[in-house]
């Protein structure tokens, strides 16, 4: 199942990484040394993580994961990386809620010590559902799974969400959260698209969000921002740690829950194009928003507009990556630009208000 060419996601040397981080660690805790440095797999574009292990008699955490905010240098999916923002949800996440979130141990905003602000934190063994090849194709874990497996493990997920949504604390805002948010999401197009070729169809999903606005938002809740099961490390099937954290936000619940609901989508529509069923009963939309319904209280509203917004920010996102294949010689600019997401349909049908009939 041949996606798109796997971009790089790094232009850093690992080795001289953990010299550094060596260094840097030997004058927090005195005398330790760093052992089993490796880098994941499943390294995304965004932040960098680096796996190692601490070697003292008395450490605060043995096994530990490092966040490392993207180096300015390689062609950056986003254009601020908050590391400290990030450190902070984190530790307010696992003082507010019953979330597994894992425990943050040092934070550094100095880039001198790696190349960019970082922060330390535990990391936690357990499986993660794939992105690549996705965990809808034939051959993974979770596609292997049982009926009743994949269902309990979605219904853990979906309360992960509700819990959060309804045990963190949110301090009272003027104006609409909501616009807020998208309005953060058009500057960030605007970036992605300085100097370069605009994306027509992203600019009418702005222009369909405009005329389909809810009318009811409802108070913010904390959102996870990227909140889908590839970024939750599950035991067995039960989750057993939430990670990152570098779009959370303050914004409606059904912001999350469009991303919950699009992200599988965009897997299982994938999936369905190259010729395999993929996982169709797994995270159904009616299915979450029912879910979701019973644990809060609270009935989504307005889900064709928050699942054209999750769709459309993830063209964008995809439209940045293109960008950075580009720049780093893995791709040529195509006539029609919005060719480069590679949800182009089903976001035209979106929309066009179709994709859910």
């Amino acid at each position: 199942m041949a996606t798109a060419p796997r971009p790089r996601t790094t232009t850093r040397d690992p080795e001289e990484l953990a010299r550094r981080l060596t260094a840097w660690l030997d004058a927090r805790l005195p005398g330790a040394k760093v052992g089993g440095i490796r880098v994941p797999e499943s390294n995304g574009m965004s932040s960098e993580t680096l796996l190692f292990d601490i070697e003292h008699p008395e450490p605060a955490v043995r096994a530990c994961a490092l966040r490392l905010a993207a180096d300015p240098d390689a062609y950056t999916i986003f254009p601020v990386y908050d590391m400290a923002l990030q450190y902070r949800t984190m530790r307010d996440v696992a003082e507010h809620t019953d979330l597994p979130v894992p425990r943050v141990l040092w934070l550094e905003e100095d880039p001198g010590a790696l190349g960019a602000p970082f922060f330390v934190m535990e990391r936690v063994e357990g499986r993660v559902p794939p992105d690549v090849m996705p965990y809808t194709y034939e051959g993974n874990w979770l596609h292997a799974a049982s009926d009743a497996e994949r269902a309990h493990l979605e219904a853990a997920t979906i309360s992960l969400l509700a819990r959060l949504h309804d045990q963190h604390p949110v301090e009272a805002a003027d104006g609409s959260a909501l616009s807020r948010h998208v309005d953060a999401q058009r500057a960030y197009y605007a970036w992605v698209v300085n100097g370069l070729p605009r994306s027509p169809l992203i600019e009418s999903g702005f222009d369909r969000l405009d005329a389909h606005w809810p009318a009811d938002e409802g108070a913010p809740v904390q959102n996870w921002g990227d909140a889908r099961i590839g970024n939750i490390i599950y035991d067995g099937f039960e989750p057993a740690a939430v990670l990152d954290w570098e779009m959370a936000a303050h914004a409606p619940r059904e912001v999350d829950l469009g991303w919950t609901v699009y992200l599988h989508r965009f897997f299982q529509d994938l999936t369905v194009s190259f010729g395999q069923s993929g996982l169709p009963d797994f995270l159904r939309r009616e299915a979450i928003e029912r879910r979701y319904a019973e644990l809060t209280g609270h009935t989504p509203r307005d889900m064709d507009f928050y699942t054209l917004y999750a769709a459309l920010r993830h063209a964008i996102v995809m439209l940045r990556v293109a960008y950075r294949q580009v720049h780093f010689g893995e791709a040529r600019i195509p006539e029609d630009p919005d060719s480069l997401i590679l949800h182009h349909a089903t976001l035209a049908a979106m929309v066009q208000g179709s994709y859910w009939t």
